[in-house]
């Protein structure tokens, strides 16, 4: 009677012991891509801090005004108002309420964990862009004149790197309690025109640089990818 063949010891599962030394530190490479995230905006905000890049700027808020006058917006004479109210969709008050809002929708429908993601998420993240505008500190435009007033830094544009955290994280954060593939869709949706039209309003009024308004995108969604990425490790684990 023939022996079984003996087992590929490739195939062999591993033990835990070999299983846990194989695991890649995911908690090392969120605190790099944190890291890497910081050191480029900073460098990108000091490079435009000295001058480069002014072209774009210029360029695409001077084709905001009327050709010869700086200090006129085009469109109807309701628009600026309008754009007023958009903007206010990213501002601090708005923000704060619709986060404490979804946390505690989130926590009634039991999802307390998710919850204290998404007071986490949106928490740090505005303290990270506080610390950003500090040191890059880059100044407000005054190319055109400005339709509201600002007097905090101009790097990154803090409405469109708090709506893209908060509006981004609150979307993805909801697919375990939204799982129709339309509705997440919607979701993603009605978040990414939000936070476009946050970002081009604080352009339309004045008060922030396009480049100001791109880095702030682009860190907000990265921010929401983090934490989303976050959440599915939880819930693998729990």
């Amino acid at each position: 009677m023939e022996r079984p063949p003996a087992p590929d010891e490739s195939l062999v599962s591993l033990t835990p012991e070999a299983s846990a030394s194989r695991r890649v530190p995911w908690g090392i490479v969120a605190s790099a891509c944190i890291a890497a995230i910081f050191a480029v905006l900073l460098w990108l905000g000091h490079e435009l801090n000295e001058g480069d890049g002014a072209a774009f700027d210029h360029a695409v808020m001077l084709a905001m005004r009327v050709p010869g006058h700086p200090d006129l917006p085009r469109g109807p004479t309701w628009l600026p108002s309008a754009v007023r109210d958009v903007t206010a969709l990213g501002s601090s008050t708005v923000l704060s309420f619709v986060v404490i809002a979804t946390a505690l929708f989130l926590w009634l429908r039991g999802r307390a964990r998710t919850a204290l993601l998404v007071l986490a998420s949106t928490t740090l993240g505005a303290v990270a862009v506080t610390l950003i505008k500090a040191l890059v500190g880059r100044s407000r435009p005054d190319l055109i004149g400005r339709l509201m007033d600002e007097t905090s830094n101009s790097f990154p544009s803090g409405h469109a790197a708090s709506s893209a955290m908060v509006y981004l994280t609150l979307a993805t954060l909801l697919f375990p309690v939204v799982r129709e593939p339309r509705m997440r869709a919607y979701l993603i949706g009605v978040a990414l025109v939000l936070v476009g039209a946050i970002g081009i309003s604080r352009v339309y009024l004045g008060v922030h640089w396009p480049s100001d308004v791109i880095a702030g995108w682009a860190f907000g969604s990265l921010w929401a990818l983090l934490w989303w990425w976050i959440e599915l490790r939880l819930m693998r684990r729990a």
